[in-house]
């Protein structure tokens, strides 16, 4: 009986080798959806879809306490707060949407998506969902967006926070030459452009077996003509501005957070957040080391640390 069953988990074990193998090779997208299943499991979210406005939303959503709403940036999705929101959730009720036309929620390549389009489209999500007041936390071109709707809608931030956001005066820096330019290095097609757009925004790469990254590339080039839209979108003044002439409307704490190798949205936009927060009731500021332009995703545990003090503070 014991040799029966020790051959029947070797068969086990076996099958399960071979369809995880085939899985890598063949259909590495299934991997990589099941490894946000898990780490959307370990932190306690559920993977939830609601239509509001022009928009099927794809978002997540656990946890209890105060709510706290994360907005991702540019050409990303809601899965880059993932090893973050564990840390949250035991104190914190969070909302993690995909932007619309981005991750899994709807787009229509007719409608507007710059900064404006995405914060009106916001407070429709928010009165869907009906929240009420919550800390509302925004990365890069999420941090645009958060601060634009903070300065439109007082009544529901409670808190804004920015990491490494974008939408501020900053020292002029390769990437801000490049871009005004029209060369966006967030659409590519093979994996050395992949590895170009992660040298630019992380400090360090990371380990990705290569059939995730040919997964990654390929969900990028079907994405190719929208993030080309949107890029050119936010190339105008008013657009990469958008936070920065907002500020003074913003009366709540407000947070700013950057790395301090950001290669993106170069640390300087840090001393425009704070001179031009005039009537915030109080202000901020925090420098993460050895990190570019993602701290939620290369820091998770001091982000959300810093998150933690900043929401219990106010």
């Amino acid at each position: 009986m014991l040799i029966r069953r020790l051959k029947f988990l070797a068969i086990v074990v076996v099958v399960l080798g071979v369809l995880l193998g085939g899985s890598y090779l063949f259909a590495p997208q299934w991997l990589l959806r099941a490894n946000y299943a898990r780490e959307a499991m370990a932190a306690h979210l559920d993977k939830k879809s609601v239509q509001a406005g022009d928009t099927r939303w794809s978002y997540y959503e656990g946890g209890s306490g105060p709510t706290i709403v994360l907005l991702h940036g540019f050409a990303d999705s809601k899965e880059v707060w993932l090893d973050m929101a564990k840390q949250l959730t035991p104190h914190f009720h969070l909302v993690i949407p995909d932007l619309p036309g981005w991750g899994e929620s709807s787009r229509d390549m007719a409608a507007n998506y710059d900064i404006d389009a995405q914060a009106v489209r916001l407070q429709t999500f928010v009165q869907t969902l009906g929240l009420d007041r919550f800390l509302l936390a925004g990365h890069s071109m999420g941090g645009a967006i958060a601060g634009t709707y903070a300065a439109e809608h007082p009544e529901h931030v409670s808190a804004l926070a920015l990491l490494d956001s974008f939408g501020l005066k900053f020292n002029e820096n390769a990437f801000a030459r490049e871009s005004l330019a029209g060369k966006d290095p967030f659409a590519f097609s093979d994996r050395a452009g992949f590895w170009r757009a992660t040298d630019l925004v992380l400090a360090k790469r990371p380990d990705i077996p290569g059939r995730f990254v040919d997964a990654l590339v390929a969900r990028n080039v079907a994405d190719h003509a929208f993030i080309a839209k949107v890029f050119d979108e936010l190339r105008e003044p008013s657009q990469y501005l958008a936070l920065q002439n907002r500020l003074g409307q913003l009366t709540m704490p407000v947070l700013g957070l950057w790395c301090n190798g950001d290669k993106v949205i170069d640390i300087s936009a840090q001393d425009s957040l704070r001179n031009g927060l005039v009537h915030a009731n109080a202000i901020s500021t925090s420098t993460l080391i050895g990190c570019g332009h993602m701290p939620e995703l290369e820091k998770p545990d001091e982000t959300a640390q810093i998150l933690t003090g900043f929401a219990l503070s106010h």
